[in-house]
């Protein structure tokens, strides 16, 4: 049995006893934690797809450690001006262990009306690979990013402004480095936690006041 979940922003496919790398989550080694953004989950020939999610389903897990990742250097050079400026970033991650995954959850609440609560869908379909796709949010509404940037960001997997509002700066600046000129990420996550609170008056006078996304 097999179950896909969003943990710290990111989906991730678990089966039990897997061992799976996340961002830091909040909590001590030995811990247990539970998932309940469940979009699937799968028994055999049976598959349970959410809408989004899977109402009470969840998966249940234990830290076992924080770490962090490998360093990722970030070089930017301009040809005969100089400019030569070197980052170093180390991914703060979890090491948790899947110990269960349940389809049905511990909430069972009655609705208070009599009135049809739509259920999850079971598929009973011979095993096949399963992808699970999300259309996303529009990252072109950050001041800064333009439809290649948004492109090459949905391609490392960043595809909603609450995933880019969590990621570093200098993170970014190396999923994007290949992309032709002069980017400044810096104010991308802070733009980015305006969009996915809906302050998006907040927003657009922020983006008037500094435009490029520079704050001075």
């Amino acid at each position: 049995m097999y179950a896909i979940v969003e943990i710290a922003g990111q989906q991730f496919k678990v089966a039990k006893d897997q061992k799976v790398f996340v961002h830091r989550l909040s909590g001590a080694e030995g811990d247990s934690v539970d998932f309940d953004k469940v979009f699937l989950t799968a028994d055999g020939d049976n598959i349970t797809l959410g809408a989004p999610a899977i109402d009470g389903a969840s998966v249940g897990a234990k830290i076992t450690r924080h770490l962090k990742g490998d360093k990722v250097i970030v070089f930017k050079k301009k040809r005969r001006k100089g400019y030569r400026v070197k980052n170093g970033h180390r991914q703060a991650l979890t090491e948790i262990l899947i110990e269960s995954i349940s389809a049905s959850g511990k909430k069972k609440a009655a609705p208070a009306k009599k009135e049809k609560v739509a259920e999850p869908v079971v598929i009973k379909a011979a095993p096949v690979k399963t992808k699970t796709t999300t259309a996303g949010d529009d990252l072109k509404k950050i001041e800064g990013i333009g439809p290649k940037i948004a492109e090459t960001l949905k391609q490392n997997g960043i595809t909603t402004f609450e995933q880019l509002s969590q990621t570093e700066p200098s993170v970014i600046a190396g999923y994007i480095k290949e992309v032709r000129g002069n980017h400044n990420p810096g104010s991308w996550p802070k733009q980015a936690k305006m969009a996915a609170d809906g302050n998006w008056a907040e927003l657009k006078v922020w983006q008037d006041t500094y435009k490029g996304g520079i704050e001075e």
